[in-house]
């Protein structure tokens, strides 16, 4: 097995579009813009943003199902699972999204036996809906709902090395402590700025292209002297 570990964001990395948006798009009560503006500035965390967000969903499971089927992946992620596959390199996916609406549409491109881990999206009446935070850590710098240093601290052993694919400021922390980095969109300014290891990416099919260089050791390093430690795991 590879020393490697890939973890991948879920919104806007494997999936074209940010799920939970296209949801609120769609289904949200007014309220749910304001509260995407106060997290944007800084004034409340992901968590707390996310969980008033969801409380203002007005939709049924079956809208529900209906809008996660018409969802579309990265086209290259397919090849991606089979190369990492091949060479025995665990995948990972790492979200401060929506459990189930992950769950849904991995099975609908039949990609269910992929680990994640996320927010836990709950039924509470036929068009009301909650979230559940299995994964949250009081000692989360970012406030999120998962915290996916603490996450990611599971696959990083004595001789594990962890590769981050994301795409925004939820995979900031986790970036800094990562061994490399593939970033899209926001993430690539801020490996920029911090000045961590990592390759722009547009898609998968990049992403792909720079596995053999990252397997073989041309992209980085035997350890990141730089890195930030990633939080020690704490059973509850």
């Amino acid at each position: 097995m590879s020393d490697w570990t890939l973890l991948c964001d879920f919104d806007g990395t494997i999936s074209v579009e940010d799920t939970t948006d296209t949801l609120l798009e769609r289904f949200g009560k007014p309220g749910w813009e304001k509260l995407e503006d106060d997290w944007k500035a800084g004034r409340i965390g992901s968590r707390e943003c996310m969980a008033g967000q969801v409380a203002l969903l007005d939709m049924s499971r079956t809208e529900l199902d209906k809008h996660l089927t018409e969802r579309a992946i990265d086209p290259g992620f397919a090849a991606f699972v089979a190369w990492a596959k091949e060479h025995r390199m665990p995948i990972e996916i790492l979200s401060d999204g929506l459990d189930y609406a992950i769950h849904f549409i991995l099975k609908h491109y039949d990609f269910d036996y992929l680990s994640v881990t996320a927010n836990r999206l709950e039924e509470v009446a036929e068009r009301e809906w909650r979230l559940g935070f299995p994964n949250a850590s009081p000692m989360c710098r970012a406030k999120s709902g998962t915290c996916k240093c603490t996450a990611a601290a599971r696959a990083q052993g004595p001789q594990g090395r962890v590769l981050m694919v994301g795409d925004g400021a939820s995979d900031y922390c986790v970036a800094e402590a990562a061994d490399f980095v593939f970033a899209k969109g926001k993430l690539v300014d801020h490996c920029r700025a911090k000045k961590i290891p990592h390759a722009p990416i547009k898609d998968f099919a990049e992403a792909l292209a720079l596995l053999p260089a990252l397997v073989s050791g041309k992209l980085v390093g035997a350890a990141r002297a730089t890195a930030v430690p990633l939080p020690k795991v704490v059973s509850a």
